[in-house]
């Protein structure tokens, strides 16, 4: 899963002019870079994810973090203490050198972040996807940690660069000059090898691409109507009201209906991700071999960064979320 870029090489090279454009920025002052080799692609973006990450996560992170907490809390619970009871610079003024702690550490890793996300050769990478986008060239994900997307929200702090669109290639057609009459040789050329044929978007994959944020309440609707259908009982029979056990009967199958049909939706769901996964595995393997992979949904693109970071044992990701 890991193994899907952005955009491989033999995509950059259909067009000779996003090629040459592709090469410019290689050769740009502090970069020296080929972004047409896949596997030195794939090193490069691994290896800037994780100085991305220890950039963003770090002792001094957590120490701005309990900074902060400790600032905000003193004062409520110094004034409470009775031994700094008519002591204001015991029970207020601590709050300001913590708070000013806070600032300073979270400001500092904030800066290293971005001054990791802004390497020269991460900058020209984004730079190539925008070059290809603007070529018709589909870009099939743009990792979170790459632009600084934090998880909630699609403000990013470094954007892929936007250019200005250019006219596809014209098509070679038939010459108004007669064609010279030419003996083929009769060495037969090496065959290259064949692109793989991109696969079919299967109906459960658009399936899960639908429902992908659907569901996820039966287990709190279920739990709440278990609370009334008790509640209910308690009430029967405190008032000797026999009216409240049959709510409370109704209640339970209501909640036993919405757990049965949150069970179901989830096991749906779960075949329906295998299938994605499947799909987006079958995108993973044809991209190598130099056929274009289409941009992926956002369900999609979803997934994938979850797996990736399900392999790599990292379940918070590495988005930007400073």
């Amino acid at each position: 899963m890991t193994g899907l870029l952005p955009v491989s090489g033999a995509a950059l090279c259909t067009d000779p002019r996003l090629l040459s454009s592709v090469r410019d920025v290689g050769t740009r002052p502090g970069i020296d870079f080929d972004y047409t080799d896949d596997a030195a692609t794939a090193a490069l973006l691994e290896r800037h994810r994780r100085t991305v990450a220890a950039a963003e996560h770090g002792p001094l992170m957590w120490l701005g973090a309990l900074a902060l907490a400790a600032a905000v809390v003193w004062p409520f619970a110094g004034s409470a203490v009775p031994a700094f009871d008519g002591r204001p610079e015991l029970a207020y003024a601590p709050a300001g050198p913590l708070l000013v702690t806070a600032v300073a550490c979270l400001t500092y890793v904030r800066r290293r972040w971005k001054r990791a996300l802004l390497h020269p050769r991460l900058t020209g990478y984004r730079h190539v996807l925008g070059l290809a986008r603007a070529h018709g060239v589909p870009v099939t994900h743009v990792p979170r940690w790459l632009v600084g997307r934090p998880l909630s929200g699609d403000r990013e702090t470094v954007p892929v660069p936007v250019y200005g669109e250019v006219e596809p290639l014209p098509a070679e057609g038939p010459s108004d000059q007669p064609a010279e009459r030419v003996t083929p040789p009769v060495t037969v050329p090496d065959t290259p090898p064949v692109p793989a044929a991109v696969p079919t978007k299967p109906a459960a994959v658009a399936a899960y691409e639908a429902m992908a944020d659907q569901g996820g309440w039966h287990d709190e609707t279920g739990c709440l109507l278990l609370l009334a259908a008790i509640g209910g009982a308690a009430w029967a029979y405190s008032e000797t009201n026999p009216a409240g056990y049959l709510a409370a009967a109704l209640a339970t199958a209501l909640a036993l209906t919405t757990w049965l049909a949150g069970a179901k939706q989830g096991r749906e769901r779960q075949r329906l991700r295998d299938a994605a996964l499947e799909y987006v595995r079958a995108l993973t393997t044809a991209q190598p071999t130099g056929t274009p992979v289409p941009e992926l949904s956002a369900p999609l693109r979803g997934l994938l960064e979850e797996e990736a970071a399900r392999e790599r044992g990292d379940d918070q990701g590495t988005a930007g979320r400073i």
